[in-house]
């Protein structure tokens, strides 16, 4: 068994959002804690192409002065920055000028087909790749009153309502099956705290008024649910881990790993300054995972040491992440003895959990949830396992190495 506190890394999601927010104010806007995961420095280096500065007080606090003149000719890289670069092509395209967007990695194989399809109803010239970055886009943006699929991807969404208020007249989306709600929600959040007004129904309809400004402020960004859930599994697995640095009033979707927990007849332990789960009375657990998909990795990781079958609803949302994270999961617990099938038709991975996991040589699919979780797992296995692509967790959590080294052994 392994004893230990982990510290939790800022919300990477959050993080991101704030950063652009405080780039698109006329004054200066202090941000803290911000992380040193690589999506962060993608945003961060493409506020200041764009013509923010960033001055930063401390290793993770930092002053972000706004940008003072849009430039009418930009060439952006988001590296693998999925959520940045769904954010920056609108910011982009509510400015005139030519903006070319770009990435690398695993985003050169995400379909960009959104913004062909939806841009130029705002007026916005796009040309891709196929479909595919680099984006050439020419703006500037107009208002419109459009339906939206939100099936996809909720960062769509998202980038169109941290664009829309910058435009001269209003807009107004009415959008059908809107996926990862809380993290729309994440989005209004931190649009208000910056000044900016969205009003919306439901999720289905949202008015957006033209002619706003944002308003720089002081923003504290959130520890990230999304990387406590690996620990809170190896937790409620056996290990003697407390996690620090999380809200309970956090709107992350993430956070509902602790209903799974429940569902599981876990408990849920709260300390003076963090959280740890007791699963030693776990059972196999059904759970909808469709509104917090980065989920699948902890959970899957979770229901394979619950003995007997266990169902998590949401499949059609791993398909398009940094790996196709279905398959992913499905290939790689399989080397370690555990069957998971994979049930288009329900839109559910049943994962059949065992007493024991095997040792296995597995790999990340360069996905760092993949390597994550993988890493939790091959806490309880009863032989080695070797991760092929472990540096993968850098997307994310650059130090998650370093805190599972500085557990004690007991």
């Amino acid at each position: 068994m392994r004893r230990g506190v982990i510290q939790i890394p800022s919300s990477k999601s959050d993080s991101q959002r704030a950063i652009l927010a405080a780039a698109l104010c006329s004054g200066t806007s202090e941000l803290h804690p911000i992380g040193n995961s690589a999506d962060e420095m993608a945003m961060l280096n493409a506020i200041q192409q764009l013509g923010a500065q960033v001055h930063w007080k401390s290793d993770t606090k930092a002053l972000i002065q706004g940008i003072t003149r849009f430039p009418t000719s930009t060439h952006v890289n988001l590296h693998e920055s999925g959520l940045g670069l769904r954010l920056i092509t609108s910011v982009c395209a509510a400015h005139p000028g030519k903006h070319r967007i770009d990435g690398a990695g695993s985003l050169t194989q995400r379909s960009m087909h959104f913004f062909e399809e939806t841009l130029p109803a705002f007026g916005v010239r796009v040309q891709s790749n196929g479909g595919f970055i680099p984006l050439e886009i020419e703006g500037n943006m107009h208002g419109a009153e459009l339906a939206l699929d939100g099936s996809l991807s909720s960062q769509y969404l998202s980038g169109l309502l941290m664009a829309l208020p910058l435009l001269q007249t209003e807009s107004r989306l009415t959008v059908h099956e809107l996926k990862s709600i809380p993290y729309v929600q994440m989005t209004l959040n931190t649009l208000a705290q910056f000044g900016i007004s969205i009003q919306h129904h439901q999720f289905e309809q949202f008015v957006v008024a033209g002619n706003q400004r944002y308003i720089a402020t002081n923003y504290l960004i959130e520890g990230d649910w999304s990387a406590a859930s690996f620990w809170l599994v190896a937790a409620a697995l056996g290990q003697s881990i407390v996690v620090e640095g999380l809200s309970l009033q956090s709107l992350q979707a993430d956070k509902s790993i602790l209903t799974a927990f429940e569902k599981a007849n876990c408990a849920v332990l709260y300390t003076e300054n963090g959280i740890s789960i007791d699963g030693r009375n776990r059972i196999p657990f059904q759970f909808d995972a469709t509104h917090c998909p980065d989920l699948f990795p902890a959970l899957v990781t979770f229901a394979a040491l619950c003995e007997g079958r266990s169902d998590i609803q949401g499949l059609k949302r791993l398909k398009h992440k940094e790996s196709d994270r279905g398959e992913a999961l499905q290939t790689e617990f399989e080397k370690l003895g555990v069957q998971l099938v994979l049930d288009e038709t329900t839109d559910t991975i049943h994962v059949y959990g065992k007493k024991t996991i095997e040792g296995a040589t597995v790999g990340s699919h360069n996905d760092h949830r993949i390597a994550m979780c993988l890493a939790i797992a091959g806490m309880f296995a009863d032989a080695a396992v070797e991760i092929e692509g472990a540096e993968a967790v850098a997307k994310s959590y650059p130090r998650f190495w370093d805190d599972l080294q500085s557990l004690q052994t007991i």
